[in-house]
């Protein structure tokens, strides 16, 4: 589903201009000095940003670059981070496809991938961002033990993303087929909280490098 184009788009973004990376790659292998944290933590996807934004205010000792492709969603994770005056986030209108070039092997900590398009044809099995073309990317840029932090509502996608991990060398831990059966876990993304309200098992795990 597409989303409706959001009004007065241009002017939105230039108020929030300040926490838009507009030349990532100029900060590859700088982006912890260069703003003065000690850890780097990549959210790929982030839509209209609650994660990225509650995350970030809850670890503010971590540095948080969150990618997004759609200009539409992205304006909004911008305004809700400029409403909470954080300043360890920092946001990027890319595709995860760009890790290499956005980050030096060795710089993030962690990767974040929250409920990402499942791609369901096999023809379209390149795209999922728990494919192995992508994993390699991760590996790449992780740290030694940097870990990614996976969470979806399809099935097939989950038990797809397990093998995937497995296959390109990660430790696979804290699997979760009902993460909140017990009751609210951690951060939600928007997506999240729909899923979670309509009652549908939401699946995790953390792959370790």
């Amino acid at each position: 589903m597409r989303l409706r184009r959001k009004p007065n788009l241009g002017a939105r973004l230039e108020r929030c201009a300040g926490l838009l990376v507009a030349e990532p790659e100029l900060f590859r292998g700088r982006w912890r000095g260069e703003f003065g944290f000690d850890e780097l933590f990549v959210e790929l996807g982030c839509g209209k940003g609650r994660f990225t934004v509650d995350s970030a205010a809850a670890e503010g000792g971590a540095l948080f670059v969150a990618l997004e492709k759609s200009a539409d969603a992205l304006v909004t994770a911008l305004e809700r981070a400029l409403a909470e005056g954080l300043g360890n986030v920092r946001f990027v209108n890319g595709f995860a496809d760009f890790v290499a070039d956005f980050f030096a092997p060795g710089e993030v900590s962690r990767f974040f991938v929250n409920f990402c398009d499942p791609w369901p044809s096999n023809r379209h099995v390149k795209r999922r961002l728990t494919g192995r073309r992508f994993l390699e990317l991760y590996l790449q840029a992780l740290c030694p033990g940097g870990e990614v932090f996976f969470k979806t509502d399809n099935l097939s996608l989950f038990e797809f993303s397990l093998r995937e991990f497995e296959f390109m060398g990660f430790v696979v831990a804290e699997v979760e087929r009902d993460l909140h059966r017990g009751g609210p876990v951690g951060v939600m993304s928007d997506y999240e909280l729909k899923f979670h309200g309509l009652g549908a098992p939401i699946y995790r795990c953390v792959a370790r490098k």
